[in-house]
C-alpha cells in the first residue's frame, strides 16, 4: 500500500450527531408553524356546523312565519329547538339567553358544546337577518357576520 493512501474499508458510513440534530430542528420548526395552523383549520371546520344549523333553524323560523303569521306557537318559539346529537358540535336555541321571541321578532343563538372543545363559540341571528358571533379568549367578535376566523372575519 503507498504511503498516505486510505483504506477505504475503515471508514465508517452513516449521518453524524450534528447532522441528526440539524434534522430534528427542522422538523421541531416545522412543526411548530405547522400544528396550530391545522388545529385552527379543524376548529374552523368544526365551526360550519354551528353557522349551517342555524342558517337551517332560521329558513324554518321564516316559513313559520310565512305560513302562520307569527313566530310564536303559544309562549314559545314556533319552530321546536333542535334536538342535540352527538355528533353536533353546536346546540341551536330561539330566545333565551337572548331576548323572549314574540310574534314579530325572535333570536336565533348556537353555542358551541364545551365537551366537544368549542366552548365560548356563538352565533346570533334574527328575524331581520342580523348576525353576530363571539369567540373564546383570542377571537375577536364577527360584527354584522358570523366570524370563522381568530381576528374577526367572516
Amino acid at each position: 500500500m503507498a504511503i498516505g493512501a486510505v483504506n477505504q474499508c475503515s471508514r465508517s458510513r452513516g449521518f453524524t450527531m450534528i447532522e441528526m440534530l440539524v434534522v430534528v430542528a427542522i422538523v421541531g420548526i416545522m412543526a411548530s408553524i405547522a400544528m396550530p395552523m391545522y388545529f385552527q383549520n379543524v376548529t374552523r371546520g368544526k365551526l360550519i356546523d354551528g353557522t349551517t344549523k342555524l342558517a337551517d333553524f332560521k329558513i324554518k323560523m321564516d316559513k313559520y312565519f310565512a305560513d302562520n303569521r307569527t313566530y310564536l306557537n303559544g309562549a314559545a318559539c314556533g319552530v321546536p329547538n333542535p334536538v342535540v346529537t352527538g355528533a353536533d358540535y353546536f346546540a341551536v336555541t330561539c330566545g333565551p339567553p337572548g331576548p323572549v321571541p314574540t310574534a314579530n321578532t325572535y333570536v336565533l343563538w348556537s353555542s358551541g358544546i364545551p365537551a366537544k372543545g368549542m366552548s365560548g363559540h356563538r352565533f346570533i341571528v334574527d328575524q331581520t337577518d342580523a348576525k353576530s358571533s363571539t369567540g373564546p379568549a383570542g377571537w375577536l367578535p364577527g360584527v354584522g357576520c358570523w366570524a370563522t376566523r381568530p381576528d374577526g372575519t367572516c
